[in-house]
């Protein structure tokens, strides 16, 4: 059973559990102020700063280079706190080894075929930096920025505003792109993630979160045996560069099929074409529910050993789910431990991948005038 996660925590809290090697005991807690410290400098000397945010049992900490969420630890089913993102202890690794670990990504999150899109009748080319294709914006995409920050508390709420320009032509995307992400923590524990841009120029955008979680703790070993359920009837099949083909495929049948929960392991070595290109699951699920006004639930992810779970509300059109295929065990994280294949997974709310070359898929054009939107809410329980 699916305990109430305030319970929990007000329970814990009672019982007077001691604190354990995951990182304490949950405690009932309100909003507090967000704390600001120096996290260290890039190499031309910018501070990197770290805000710690904590509200309702759930504490955040947020990088200023890259939007990088650093830490986000959730109490399990005994009150217990870990940190479920995986990432690294200081910024010099960030710079030099991160496979996206946290970060905000832009202009447009996942990939797009051979860097090229046409718009308006004209040709761009943008930076290739995943073999022929654009990944994640580019070699120096909105995960290498240093964002400015901007606490605040709004009523039982805590977040920041976190926000960067990015100038014409930037990576080679057409139009200066002027972006605002706002990361709150409610006062049930909610992370809500909401992003804004405007452009001066005919361009596009797909801005998503690039967390890596494992609800058992970061640096605890596989994700394997989490649960995972995902409300969509069809997947994007990919070609060996992991470029949408343009099918609408459905999952019945297939290894892709998590309409209801299942462990992620139980299918991921099945030896299915798009499994054994992908190395796993790195593909974008079509949701059900289309693009829609509000946040709707899409998603639940349950690691049973905790008890720890997350659910996904989003108003977009796709998830990507990534298994982490491409964790080799050379990275190393705050707990001393490393990262093999499958030690964490990424679920990333977006429009689907190589939509500017897709008629068939949402469209993510921006133009002047308009005002891109959109919201992904975390909510966890246990």
């Amino acid at each position: 059973m699916e305990l109430n996660r305030r319970t929990v925590i007000a329970g814990a809290a009672a019982a007077g559990i001691a604190a354990t090697t995951l990182g304490g005991t949950a405690h009932a807690t309100g909003g507090r102020k967000p704390v600001k410290k120096l996290f260290g400098k890039l190499a031309d000397g910018t501070k990197v700063y770290s805000w710690s945010l904590e509200n309702g049992g759930t504490r955040l900490k947020v990088l200023s280079y890259g939007g990088i969420v650093q830490s986000l630890e959730i109490p399990d089913r005994r009150g217990r706190y870990a940190n479920v993102s995986a990432g690294f202890d200081n910024i010099e690794d960030y710079v030099a080894k991160s496979p996206y670990f946290g970060a905000l990504i832009g202009r447009y999150g996942n990939r797009i075929g051979q860097g090229k899109f046409t718009l308006d009748g004209k040709n761009y080319q943008l930076s290739v930096n995943d073999g022929e294709q654009s990944l994640h914006g580019g070699a120096k995409g909105f995960d290498k920025r240093v964002w400015d920050i901007e606490p605040f508390t709004k009523g039982s709420d805590v977040g920041l505003h976190l926000y960067y320009t990015s100038v014409d032509g930037e990576m080679g995307y057409p139009g200066t792109l002027k972006t605002k992400v706002t990361y709150t923590l409610t006062k049930h524990g909610d992370w809500r993630v909401d992003y804004e841009a405007t452009t001066d120029k005919a361009t596009v955008v797909n801005l998503t979160s690039h967390v890596y979680f494992n609800l058992a703790g970061e640096g605890s070993g596989t994700i394997e045996d989490h649960e995972l359920q995902i409300a969509a009837s069809r997947y994007t099949p990919t070609d060996s560069g992991l470029i949408p083909t343009g099918e609408l495929a459905k999952v019945a049948g297939t290894p892709f099929d998590f309409r209801k929960a299942k462990p992620i392991g139980r299918d991921i070595r099945v030896s299915h074409p798009q499994l054994v290109t992908a190395k796993g699951f790195d593909h974008n699920w079509v949701l059900d529910k289309g693009i829609t006004a509000r946040p709707e639930h899409i998603a639940t992810l349950r690691d049973p050993a905790s008890g720890r779970t997350m659910k996904i509300a989003t108003n977009e059109p796709g998830l990507q789910f990534y298994s982490g295929n491409f964790l080799d065990g050379t990275l190393t994280g705050p707990s001393g431990r490393t990262y093999r294949q499958g030690d964490a997974l990424c679920l990333e709310t977006q429009h689907f991948p190589d939509s500017p070359n897709k008629p068939s898929f949402p469209s993510t054009v921006l133009r002047p005038g308009q005002t891109y939107r959109t919201t992904t809410v975390h909510t966890f329980g246990c």
